[in-house]
């Protein structure tokens, strides 16, 4: 496990790396590797999202669970995929919700950058997988050092959008204040849950209005 964590980041969590469950994590994942298990996404990604989103820059937050476990779809980001990779089921309603919110066209690719750089934390709660394996991570120790992460956003800025898909996503609303931020939640956008109250919820224009009234640049959700 490569440790190249953007600066503000760094700042607040390198003492982290040094706790035992965090040496227990790269224990686990060397031990993974050597038995030829294909880990997503690569190394020099698993951090993505924090290097792309500097803590000082974030305004909004979207949480998923763990990363796409097919090949070349992971890069380090919720929900996102590389350009040239198929748009997976959840981020299609993803877009959908986006385009029936403001009558905007379809995204043209399923990378997210272009949000990360404009401040969305594309956060996973677990930070890699094994490849075909959903949830093989799990328990291992990245839930506690991204509950840290958003303990850190909480803490130390104002006036965040916490998007909350999902009852996983849900239960880190315990670590946010509540007086500070704005949290939005609804039903996973996934196919199996998406007609449950994602699709309809509005979120993204919410957000927005959110932000402007806090004097706060909106997210362009165009891709």
């Amino acid at each position: 496990m490569t440790i190249k964590l953007e600066q503000s980041w760094l700042n607040e969590l390198r003492e982290e790396f040094n706790k035992d469950y965090m040496k227990s994590l790269k224990a686990f994942l060397k031990r993974e590797k050597e038995k030829g298990k294909i880990i997503y996404p690569k190394g020099n990604l698993i951090f993505a999202s924090f290097n792309s989103t500097p803590l000082d820059k974030i305004k909004v937050v979207i949480l998923g669970q763990d990363p796409y476990h097919g090949p070349g779809q992971a890069h380090g980001m919720s929900f996102s995929v590389p350009r040239g990779i198929p748009v997976p089921p959840s981020l299609r309603n993803i877009f959908k919700e986006i385009e029936r919110d403001f009558g905007s066209s379809r995204a043209s690719t399923g990378n997210l950058e272009p949000w990360a750089h404009q401040g969305v934390l594309l956060l996973n709660s677990v930070l890699t997988v094994e490849k075909s394996l959903a949830g093989s991570h799990s328990g291992k120790g990245w839930e506690k050092f991204t509950d840290k992460a958003i303990e850190v956003i909480s803490n130390k800025r104002n006036n965040i959008v916490f998007m909350l898909w999902g009852s996983y996503a849900q239960k880190k609303g315990a670590l946010i204040d509540k007086t500070k931020h704005l949290i939005l939640k609804s039903a996973h956008p996934s196919p199996l849950s998406a007609h449950k109250g994602f699709l309809g919820n509005s979120h993204f224009s919410k957000c927005n209005e959110y932000l402007s009234e806090k004097e706060i640049e909106p997210i362009d959700w165009s891709i």
